[in-house]
């Protein structure tokens, strides 16, 4: 029962959550002094053919009831106009760009595999690479091995995504000609043209997001392993691979999964920087392109949309704490992770 509700209180906050989010980002953008009718009410632009297009589009309404109606398109789906030229937004209905002529919802399904699959790929590269070498430069503490870590994470930490990736395609794109420098091809078109384009992307954001997973492994690692319970550990005779690995990582994964959480979460929302050096039109590029094109309707269901991955990633985080630590319950995991 403790369980149950605990994964009721955080279903109801998640909702809460972005409830507010979803108020706060629609004030935010649609008082904003830009007028999305007006962009698509062509030249001439009079003020009969302005008021025409801003009552077809929903703009004409005070923006509480703009807001409303979002909500309830969200559930029961939107119409926009009247007559012929009537266009339906079908549930789950996050608004609808008329600027590309889709819905927002649609626009974010097309555009989202492009970017879980650079995220999920990097974010595995990462937390392998990351939490590997900081475990070696814990265990190798004052080493070699331990400097030459701490300084490829900090040059990791320092480097700007940016730059790294023009690097990787002047290097191995044009220099080495070894791999696609830009574009994206999908899984179900071709497996392995999906996984040739990815590898770059994959590994620039793989090499930055390591360093910093490096620094936060080898400090919770050499933290963990003067506790006392691995000074008895090896006092039994446990060999030392057993020891870090049974039971000096599995403490240290804790603090390590509430960023990985956050930063998958954030990063599916929308891989801004990489999606525009590599060419790829995922979420980012989507983004991008709506804010500079004022398509407010797009805006906000792609920030909606990247609020709750992160939420949804957070509320995950608790579910590894208790795979982690068996005696912690969901609402234990909870208040660690608030507390990390």
């Amino acid at each position: 029962m403790r369980t149950l509700r605990y994964l009721a209180t955080r279903l109801l906050g998640m909702v809460g959550t972005l409830l507010v989010i979803s108020v706060l980002t629609y004030a935010v953008f649609y008082l904003l002094p830009s007028d999305p009718a007006r962009l698509s009410c062509g030249r001439p632009c009079t003020p009969d053919r302005l008021a025409e297009a801003s009552a077809f589009m929903g703009y004409s309404k005070p923006w509480l009831q703009q807001y409303l109606d979002f909500l309830v398109g969200i559930v029961a789906g939107r119409h926009f106009g009247s007559g012929l030229a009537a266009v339906d937004c079908a549930a789950p209905c996050f608004g609808y760009s008329f600027r590309l002529n889709e819905s927002v919802t649609q626009l974010i399904v097309d555009r989202a595999p492009v970017t879980f699959s650079i995220a999920i790929g990097a974010a595995v590269l990462w937390l392998i690479v990351g939490v590997g070498a900081g475990v070696v430069a814990a265990v190798k503490r004052g080493t070699v091995i331990d400097r030459s870590a701490m300084v490829f994470s900090t040059i990791g930490v320092s480097a700007p995504s940016y730059l790294v990736g023009l690097l990787g395609i002047l290097l191995f794109g044009f220099t080495l000609d070894v791999v696609p420098v830009g574009g994206y091809v999908p899984l179900t078109e071709s497996p392995v043209d999906w996984l040739w384009h990815l590898v770059l992307p994959w590994t620039v954001l793989a090499l930055l997001s390591a360093a910093v997973y490096a620094r936060l492994t080898r400090g919770q690692m050499l933290e963990v392993l003067s506790e006392d319970y691995i000074r008895t550990a090896r006092a039994k005779g446990l060999r030392e691979r057993r020891v870090i690995g049974r039971h000096a990582l599995r403490n240290v994964l804790i603090p390590v999964a509430t960023v990985f959480g956050l930063d998958l979460g954030t990063l599916l929302g929308g891989a801004v920087i990489s999606e525009k050096v590599f060419s790829m039109q995922g979420l980012g590029a989507l983004l991008i392109d709506a804010v500079g094109n004022v398509d407010l309707p797009l805006i906000v269901g792609v920030t909606l949309f990247s609020a709750f991955l992160v939420i949804f990633a957070n509320f995950l985080v608790d579910l590894v704490y208790s795979v982690l630590d068996p005696r912690m319950s969901l609402s234990d995991a909870a208040a660690s992770s608030g507390r990390n």
